[in-house]
């Protein structure tokens, strides 16, 4: 659904001076605001200077932290669940999905599982019981489809909690359940799939935020565990044991070759167990959500598209919302700016950047009053097309 833009005329182009059309389609900017945030101080600080200028807001998720938030704002015919359920270091959490017209759900696994949920790092143990727990409710709910969003996770357990949840049973030689974690899984002797959950009648899709493989140097623990708190010595028990989840999965009738897919070690490898155990289709987080939230039939006749998140670097152009968002504004020619805390790569090519940082005159600055940074952000970005002519403040590394 396309948000609703001001109550004003259509805009003629650029070139002619008149009313610009303006889209603005952030990702989050973790740890300070949500998209829908981030995009209205956006758009907020543009109004100040070019009030009689269309804006568009269009907040994007990649299938982390704010999922929800924007599948609520594009349905608005949405219904919002939550639920307390297992968090990744075995406290409770309160979770929640949302029920769509149709009988799709979608399942964030950032609420249940995520990283800062963890009271302290535990790489080797902290695991995704809660995502399957809400898995369940939803399944319970009646939900034909679920759409998983991978991203925020907090370990690497290979989607084995959330299989566990869902009626799996992960076994050590002597036939008892394993311990949840991923550290646990070169212990892994047998799987028993007897008892999970039926694959819903409409699929299961996992929104997935990275390309990562499930293993090797490039795979879920290597990458990603390090800021999960892994170090070398846990980052080879990881790697470990989701090979021998793969071999063990293999073993008992799970497809060849699911490991290798780009996309298998989002979340911990949790995309490659919801693809083994229930066929899970694997399909880009950025990409499917830009779409839902109708940000492509928003650029058209737009004069540029602004996006953005906390950090801009090498990872961005990589399965993230930058990513994505580039991708449509080169398909579509229009001019883009990447506006973040911080720049520390390169903007896509014909793009432009703008950090916060350097309006505030330092990191902390900018993230101590994010709102106003954003909002100065916008004003000088307006201030720069004045003239009816799109242009950016250009800040490269």
């Amino acid at each position: 659904m396309i948000p609703s833009p001001d109550a004003v005329p259509v805009p003629p182009t650029a070139a002619s001076g008149g009313p610009l059309r303006i889209v603005i389609a952030p990702d989050s900017f973790k740890g300070s605001l949500s998209a829908t945030e981030a995009a209205t101080a956006l758009a907020r600080g543009w109004r100040t200077v070019r009030p009689n200028d269309v804006v568009l807001t269009v907040p994007i998720a990649d299938g982390g932290e704010g999922t929800l938030d924007v599948f609520s704002a594009a349905v608005p015919e949405a219904v919002r669940n939550t639920l307390d359920v297992t968090g990744p270091d075995g406290r409770r959490v309160t979770a929640g999905w949302l029920a769509l017209p149709g009988g799709t759900a979608v399942v964030e696994l950032a609420q249940a599982s995520g990283l800062p949920l963890m009271a302290d790092l535990d790489p080797l143990n902290a695991h995704t019981v809660g995502l399957g727990e809400t898995i369940a409710a939803a399944l319970d709910a009646g939900s034909r489809r679920i759409l998983v969003a991978l991203g925020g996770s907090a370990s690497t357990d290979g989607g084995t909690g959330l299989l566990t949840a869902l009626g799996a049973r992960f076994l050590d030689a002597a036939g008892r359940p394993l311990p949840s974690g991923g550290g646990s899984l070169r212990s892994l002797t047998a799987v028993d799939l007897a008892g999970l959950r039926a694959v819903p009648p409409d699929s299961v899709r996992c929104l997935v935020d990275v390309d990562a493989p499930l293993l090797g140097p490039a795979g879920a623990a290597a990458v990603f565990g390090p800021q999960k708190g892994a170090g070398a010595a846990e980052i080879t028990v990881l790697d470990a044991g989701l090979a021998r989840l793969v071999e063990i999965m293999e073993r008992a009738g799970a497809p060849t070759g699911l490991a290798t897919l780009p996309g298998a070690g989002a979340a911990g490898g949790t995309a490659y167990g919801l693809a083994a155990a229930l066929g899970a289709a694997l399909v880009p987080g950025a990409a499917t959500i830009a779409d839902q939230a109708g940000l492509p039939a928003a650029l058209a006749g737009a004069d540029l598209l602004i996006t953005g998140e906390g950090r801009f670097d090498h990872t961005s152009l990589a399965g993230k919302v930058v990513g994505a968002v580039s991708a449509l504004a080169a398909g579509a020619r229009l001019p883009l700016v990447v506006v973040a805390g911080q720049i520390a790569a390169r903007p896509p090519a014909g793009g432009d950047a703008l950090a916060l940082a350097d309006l505030a005159g330092g990191k902390a600055a900018a993230m101590a009053h994010p709102v106003h940074w954003l909002e100065q952000a916008g004003v000088l970005l307006a201030r720069r097309n004045s003239d009816g002519v799109t242009r950016a403040v250009i800040r490269q590394p």
